[in-house]
């Protein structure tokens, strides 16, 4: 009987399908908690894992002795040893596209928060004395503003056309399709990035973490003074602390942050920082999203066991088979 392992809360209807399972002859294992200590113990009797954004080290798959496919709840995977899987031929999955709408519409709510500046707005209604802040004019419209996007796949693209929504000139700059071939539309490829930073009153970024922030100090120096950042990628592609020196310094005059180096972050330079909107992960959990992530992600472990997966699903595509 093939064993599944789920590590981390699911939406109720990814619970639903779990009570099903037994019925269809698969045994499964539920750790509601987010850690790796949580669902390690489980581990050795897994064929599959079904996980969320804690955790799978190298010391973790080490004593995996069944597994075959690890299903992460999501599309990004900096918090999983792909090195280790790789070594012991085990695959990793991701979703589809199943978040785009909710983290383009997050990306943009940070945009439109942070230009009209609705943290000082509202403390500026509930802290006495602090009403005539609206005489200071710090809201800004983003109607015919320019918005760079950085990382122009499934998000981005969404990202651009609700932008349009706004009359937003919008650019875009991604290496990655450079060399694919830009697809078609109205989004005009900025093929340089450090002129692109100059230009853009506002930027989005969408790109995976790498071994360097993508926006450090050197790149952050070279946007227009007032600019507006908004992060839904990940912790690490935006140097938390040199943002939050440009935040002091007026350099960037505001941003929209959602994803942290360390997670949750406890502490964080851009804690004191008014001018920064805040929130713990959350793009791509809405109600609907979560509720598809969690399907998606049990249907991509059990597909693969079975060999029906789509192999587009897969990240290390030598091990599609079982």
């Amino acid at each position: 009987m093939p064993h599944l392992l789920v590590a981390g809360k699911l939406h109720p209807s990814g619970e639903a399908l779990l009570r099903d399972l037994p019925a269809r002859g698969i045994s499964v294992d539920y750790v509601e908690e987010v850690s790796e200590p949580s669902y390690a113990p489980l581990i050795h009797k897994a064929d599959a894992l079904l996980i969320r954004t804690q955790p799978l080290t190298a010391a973790t798959v080490a004593l995996a002795e069944r597994l075959k496919v690890v299903s992460r709840h999501g599309v990004g995977y900096d918090s999983v040893d792909l090195a280790a899987l790789n070594a012991r031929g085990i695959a990793l999955t991701i979703v589809g596209d199943v978040n785009s709408i909710s983290v383009a519409e997050h990306a943009m709510m940070q945009l439109l928060a942070a230009a009209k500046r609705v943290l000082l707005a509202d403390r500026a209604v509930r802290e006495p004395g602090q009403w005539g802040w609206r005489n200071r004019l710090e809201q800004q419209e983003i109607s015919g503003k320019n918005l760079l996007i950085i990382g122009y796949g499934r998000t981005g693209q969404r990202l651009a056309r609700m932008a349009a929504g706004f009359a937003m000139n919008v650019r875009a700059h991604d290496p990655y399709l450079a060399r694919k071939g830009w697809p078609d539309g109205p989004v005009a490829e900025a093929a340089d990035l450090d002129d692109a930073l100059a230009w853009a009153d506002c930027i989005s970024i969408h790109v995976p973490k790498a071994d360097r922030p993508t926006l450090g100090t050197r790149e952050i120096a070279l946007m227009k003074p007032g600019v507006i950042l908004a992060n839904t990628a990940r912790g690490g592609v935006v140097d938390e602390a040199a943002l939050a020196a440009a935040l002091a310094s007026g350099q960037v005059g505001a941003a929209g942050v959602d994803v942290f180096d360390t997670e949750p972050p406890g502490t964080s330079p851009l804690f004191v920082h008014r001018n920064a909107l805040l929130s713990p992960h959350i793009a791509g959990l809405t109600a609907e999203c979560g509720e598809r992530m969690a399907i998606a992600a049990i249907h991509n472990a059990l597909s693969y066991l079975d060999g029906t997966i789509d192999p587009q699903l897969i990240v290390n595509p030598e091990f599609a088979h079982v």
